[in-house]
């Protein structure tokens, strides 16, 4: 096989021009059959495999660099850089990062895995570069998704300055994660479009060849000429070079305009076109399933472990679609996530009330914000990792206007595989400084509804916060009514109080059990309310209680935890506090169950370290 002659960067070299397309097929047939085993992005990395092999081929790495954006298309990178042999660890515990990662490979010069940052990482290096008096070419790959994110724009303007190379290649599969949205979506479908312009040029200048007089005339009309029938030509009024559109299937084309664009003083830009999912039919037909997939059965594509349980996102999407039917002033906001949140049935039923802003948080804030304003009640649904993007537009135009919008934050707490970019382990603490934000978290498939339910009546900036994965049924005997600020005990008896928050509520559990095995008597408390807290039920239980136990799946610094301890100081009660809370850092990639453990917040770690305090 040809990938057994590639174990390091530059391998590739080895391989003559007429087995390129023999290689592709190869990755191909080695991404398919280590992904259908581990997980991972799929259809991003299917239709980016000649891309990249063109990308190695023109370019010298590690001297020369890459920067992915979002980086869920660099399989094919880490194939050629001499990983190959990771791949059975692909997005587990210890093992190999689905992200660029400078750590793993002096051929990854950027981490990366939010979306739109690789035009501005780029210019960065490219100044980096030239200060230091180096000369190496700086290749930023982003897609067409990404191209949403206004992010993008603004080193897209910059870029328009230099006087240097840079090269920028437009990975154009009309994709994001969901289908692309947006002027820039219709933009690029002219582009694709685009071909009378070429045969025109090319008819033309068969037939004057002869009379230099004409032709010189031709050229200098040539920018006129643009004008009328390049679309490309918006980002040659950037003052960034346009190359393309170029099959991005066709490595010997790829590498020669690569070569050409390394020639270019300026910002250059080449336009490749390619198709997510390529060479495996399930994920061509079905690109946005295959994104991020579980294993998969090759023959069919179908899921190995198929869910038999409801998860939060689906309960998410059954109640979103309710109230919908009850109030036709609920609207629903995604940022190009409307499969991953549960916003597809919502869009199905009522288009005319679910926006999809692209990828772009901040626009979407303060869009919700403005509709809000405007006397609708709008509910933007978002991953907890991508809130964080957004911080601003919800201090000054949501907080600071008191507007009932609602944040239905997604994959809070951790979410396993994907790594340090997407654990959702922070948005309690950059939310709870905020003045006028209201912060719930449920323990429970059914306290998710209630909870949304609360949210929407609301009319206050409010913010629900759940896991990714199953929905936890248990405790469902428990159901009292959502009161603002206020607490739900479970168990009541004394000594030791476990005030759970949202996915700890189901550990704690656990953790009771252990603790009334050993002969401790021990209360839980799901505290349903993050901010603010339930201090009236605070200061009537350390009446009986000897140590609280705060449990979240946040970091600890700005956390649910802090907030009972500084309570507790402030008021000089006489209770202990212990904080069980993930330490502060990033968190790497693996099962929830492993990391949990790894950060000594799963049931039996808790039990200890409560053990350990009464005896202390």
């Amino acid at each position: 096989m040809l990938l057994d002659l590639i174990n390091k960067t530059g391998d590739i070299k080895k391989i003559p021009q007429q087995k390129y397309q023999e290689l592709a097929a190869e990755i191909r047939e080695f991404l398919i059959e280590k992904i259908s085993n581990t997980g991972g992005h799929l259809a991003s990395n299917l239709g980016a495999v000649e891309l990249t092999m063109a990308l190695h081929l023109a370019l010298d790495l590690p001297q020369d660099k890459i920067i992915w954006d979002v980086g869920h298309q660099a399989y094919t990178h880490k194939i050629l850089t001499g990983r190959k042999d990771k791949f059975d660890s692909l997005r587990q515990f210890g093992g190999l990062s689905g992200f660029p990662k400078r750590c793993e490979s002096d051929a990854d010069c950027f981490d990366t895995g939010h979306s739109s940052t690789s035009i501005s990482a780029g210019l960065g290096m490219v100044k980096a570069r030239d200060l230091m008096g180096e000369n190496y070419t700086v290749v930023s790959v982003i897609g067409d998704g990404s191209l949403t994110g206004g992010l993008a724009y603004e080193a897209l303007n910059n870029a328009s300055k230099l006087e240097t190379n840079f090269i920028i290649i437009l990975n154009d599969n009309e994709m994001s994660i969901s289908e692309s949205v947006g002027g820039m979506k219709k933009y690029l479908n002219s582009v694709r479009t685009a071909e009378g312009y070429l045969n025109i040029k090319e008819d033309v200048y068969a037939q004057l060849r002869s009379n230099h007089k004409v032709v010189n005339g031709i050229r200098r009309a040539k920018n006129s000429f643009k004008q009328l029938f390049v679309p490309g030509m918006v980002f040659e009024n950037l003052g960034i070079t346009y190359l393309g559109p170029v099959d991005g299937h066709d490595v010997a084309s790829l590498e020669h305009m690569i070569k050409e664009a390394k020639k270019v003083k300026k910002a250059v830009m080449i336009h490749v076109m390619t198709k997510k999912g390529k060479g495996y039919e399930p994920a061509e037909r079905h690109p946005a399933r295959f994104h991020g997939t579980e294993p998969f059965v090759i023959e069919n594509g179908l899921p190995k472990n198929p869910r038999t349980t409801a998860n939060y996102q689906d309960i998410f999407s059954t109640v979103m679609c309710k109230l919908g039917a009850r109030n036709d002033k609920v609207v629903a906001i995604t940022a190009a996530m409307a499969d991953g949140t549960g916003l597809k049935r919502f869009r199905n039923i009522y288009p005319d009330r679910f926006i999809d802003a692209g990828i772009a948080e901040e626009h979407a804030v303060t869009f919700a914000a403005g509709m809000a304003a405007g006397g609708y009640k709008p509910v933007f649904a978002v991953y907890s990792s991508f809130l964080q993007r957004a911080y601003d537009q919800i201090l000054e135009d949501v907080c600071l206007q008191k507007l009932p919008v609602v944040f239905a934050i997604d994959r809070a707490g951790l979410v396993g595989s994907d790594g340090e970019t997407h654990q959702g382990i922070f948005d309690v603490s950059f939310l709870s400084p905020m003045p006028n934000m209201h912060i719930l978290a449920p323990k429970n498939k059914w306290e998710l509804s209630d909870m949304l339910k609360f949210a929407v009546d609301f009319d206050m900036p409010i913010a629900v916060r759940y896991p990714r994965g199953n929905a936890y049924a248990g405790l469902q005997e428990f159901r009292s009514p959502i009161e603002l600020g206020k607490c739900e005990p479970l168990y009541e008896e004394k000594d030791i109080c476990l005030l759970a928050v949202g996915t700890m509520v189901k550990i704690g559990e656990e953790v009771r059990k252990i603790l009334k095995e050993k002969g401790l008597k021990c209360s839980l408390v799901n505290a349903r309310f993050i901010k603010p807290i339930d201090t009236e039920y605070l200061k009537t239980a350390a009446e009986k209680h000897k140590l609280f136990v705060t449990m979240e799946e946040n970091v600890l610094t700005g956390g649910y935890g802090e907030k009972v301890r500084e309570y507790v100081d402030v008021n000089r009660i006489d209770v202990g506090v212990l904080n069980i809370a993930i330490p502060d850092k990033f968190v790497t990639h693996g099962s929830v169950d492993q990391l949990r453990c790894e950060l000594g917040i799963d049931a039996k770690s808790v039990a200890d370290r409560i053990i350990d305090e009464l005896q202390r």
